[in-house]
């Protein structure tokens, strides 16, 4: 009988049989993207991939509604450091992203002027894709003015969906989730709150870029700390041709 193995909120979660995991899928725990894993998977797979389990998700009856994962804007502290930011779009630029920061550091550049209503806000593993800061529903709160309004034009320009990898380290039990930045087939860097990991360590990860053409598994060594401590450096080990096919195509997409 095959164990499986899923990704319940920052914990993974198993052995389990498909009996459980049938389940686990009916009441709303387990859904199409969630993380699934058994013995032979090179890496975590998301539970719509997983042929081994595609009948249950095909049964009508086992069928359920993706969960809401809008972020609690209300209920995160200020001093928090989860958020990541993109600049490019609020200044007619190259697209870059930073953080993580906290809401207090957030409003500070702000009021600097650092970032605009245009920037870019997205929390790893609780958001699904990139907001204006002008769309934060505590805008009003935060800055102290009315928020103002997006033309849509703007709003078009926008690749909303984020660029993110999902992690493992190496003898440890926890799940984190990141934004990627400057990927090559040598390796990326990925900004992350709560970061655990030091030089050396072991990563597994699942990457997603905005267009899920370019998905692709790998395994990697951190080799640099950001500073701030705002993430980390990996150097790629051993890609395969499947991965290192997407990177390339991503890196050089029109």
């Amino acid at each position: 009988m095959t164990s499986w193995y899923y990704v319940e909120g920052k914990d993974r979660v198993g052995p389990v049989d498909e009996a459980k995991i049938s389940e686990l899928l009916q009441s709303g725990t387990l859904n199409s993207d969630s993380y699934i894993w058994t013995k032979g998977f090179d890496n975590w797979k998301k539970f719509q991939d997983v042929e081994e389990l595609s009948h249950l998700l095909n049964n009508g009856s086992a069928e359920v509604e993706e969960e809401d994962e809008s972020f609690n804007w209300s209920g995160v502290s200020k001093s928090e450091k989860i958020f990541m930011i993109k600049i490019g779009i609020d200044r007619g630029s190259q697209e870059v992203e930073y953080g993580p920061y906290n809401l207090d550091e957030i409003s500070q550049a702000f009021s600097e002027k650092r970032i605009n209503e245009k920037t870019l806000i997205y929390v790893p593993g609780k958001m699904k894709e990139w907001i204006f800061l002008a769309d934060v529903p505590i805008y009003e709160e935060l800055f102290n003015t009315m928020p103002p309004v997006i033309d849509e034009i703007d709003r078009r320009k926008n690749q909303r969906k984020p660029f993110v990898a999902r992690m493992f380290f190496h003898d440890q039990e926890e799940f984190f989730e990141g934004v990627c930045r400057d990927i090559s087939i040598g390796g990326l860097q990925i900004l992350v709150s709560n970061f655990p990991g030091t030089v050396g360590d072991n990563v597994s990860m699942n990457v997603h870029p905005d267009n899920s053409d370019y998905c692709f598994t790998a395994k990697g060594q951190i080799v640099r700390l950001l500073d701030g401590g705002q993430g980390f450096s990996l150097r790629f080990d051993n890609l395969n041709s499947e991965a290192k096919s997407s990177i390339e195509n991503y890196v050089n997409r029109g």
